[in-house]
């Protein structure tokens, strides 16, 4: 068996050995250094001669520095490194996400379902931690008392923050898929008018006309929830008559008619300092409205599963459609669906409107008949 030689060097305390390494025909020389500090022996590497530039004499500088506390040890520095390395967990991950994202929408939603739910259970674990199992008795545990569509959410916020610590380079790739409920997308909310007037008159009475103003909006407009918060004096444009949306979800930004019901709430509103039409605390863009909204519906006495604002978005779309006067291509661009395969839902609506009309033409056509 074959031993390492260590070579010794004029200055106490450092030697060499020697690598298999050979450079123009030379071996390198590998340095180390042996001191104590606060009375234990240390013994560690300092570098190799072709490879680090290393000398005797740099290695012995070393030393000195090493023994007077002027620079830490290896070991030192490993642990200090180790201390500095953060450890990326799903809430540091979701952290660094809402710096990086401050366009994007919902924030407040997102966070409460992720402190609610996901936090208590996958929020101090890394990606490389999370199994495909406790996600699947995650899934199976919400869907005992929440809604598909809830918990398809939720799951889809856990993956997307997993998707983005991977991209960002927080994580090795994880290698399994994360399985989301079934959901009905296909569900339209409408208002018969008895609903909707005592809507409008819940929105009357209501102490917060801030709210108000924003469900009428999504009534009159069919705008989404994070399109009317979203929404600055910049993006009105009261002389054309045009509602500029910035980002939609359907895709590129656009612009859709004001209408003059659209056109009155706005004119009638209080400007303040802020950009913002229905700005928040401090100015600043409004995050929360859920128990205004809430208030309002139950005021309003609305079906327990309507949603307050989408579901208004979708009687927007109902009453267009079913006036069968309107196009589905123009309620595709009204409602900024990317696809029309989104707007589809609420053909059979325009579809009755047709019928309706056609047995109307029929009915005139017999009227003359009979006269003849």
């Amino acid at each position: 068996m074959s031993t390492i030689t260590r070579n010794k060097t004029k200055y106490p305390g450092v030697y060499s050995i020697k690598s298999n390494v050979h450079v123009a025909g030379k071996q390198e020389s590998i340095y180390y250094i042996r001191y104590r500090k606060k009375g234990k022996l240390i013994e560690e590497k300092v570098g190799r001669q072709f490879q680090d530039n290393m000398t005797a004499a740099r290695a012995n500088q070393i030393r000195s520095f090493r023994i007077n506390g002027k620079e830490k040890s290896n070991a030192e520095k490993r642990e200090e490194q180790h201390k500095n390395t953060k450890r990326w967990t799903i809430k540091a991950i979701w952290e660094t996400y809402q710096k990086n994202n401050h366009s994007a929408d919902n924030f407040s939603r997102d966070d409460y379902r992720l402190s609610k739910h996901v936090f208590p259970v996958f929020g101090n674990r890394t990606i490389e931690e999370i199994n495909p199992i406790e996600v699947d008795k995650f899934r199976a545990k919400k869907l005992k008392s929440l809604a598909p569509a809830t918990v398809s959410d939720m799951l889809s916020i856990l993956r997307r923050l997993m998707n983005y610590g991977v991209a960002m380079g927080l994580s090795n790739p994880y290698t399994f898929k994360i399985k989301l409920p079934k959901v009905d997308n296909v569900k339209t909310e409408d208002l018969t008018n008895e609903q909707l007037s005592n809507l409008f008159t819940a929105l009357e009475k209501d102490p917060d006309q801030d709210v108000a103003d924003i469900m009428r909006i999504a009534l009159f407009t069919g705008m989404r929830r994070g399109e009317i918060l979203n929404l600055t004096w910049d993006d009105l444009d009261f002389e054309r008559g045009f509602i500029f949306i910035k980002n939609p979800k359907g895709g590129k930004s656009i612009n859709i008619p004001m209408n003059k019901n659209a056109r009155t709430v706005f004119k009638n509103r209080v400007k303040t300092d802020s950009a913002y039409v229905f700005p928040g605390r401090y100015g600043g863009k409004r995050v929360e409205i859920r128990r205004t909204l809430n208030r309002i519906k139950k005021e309003a006495k609305l079906p327990p599963d309507f949603r307050p604002l989408h579901g208004l978005r979708h009687v927007f779309a109902s009453h267009i459609a079913s006036s069968g006067k309107v196009d589905m291509y123009t309620l595709q661009r009204l409602l900024t669906h990317k696809s029309p395969s989104m707007t589809q839902r609420y053909a059979h609506l325009r579809d009755e409107a047709l019928r309706n009309a056609s047995e109307l033409a029929g009915n005139i056509m017999e009227n003359i008949e009979n006269e003849d």
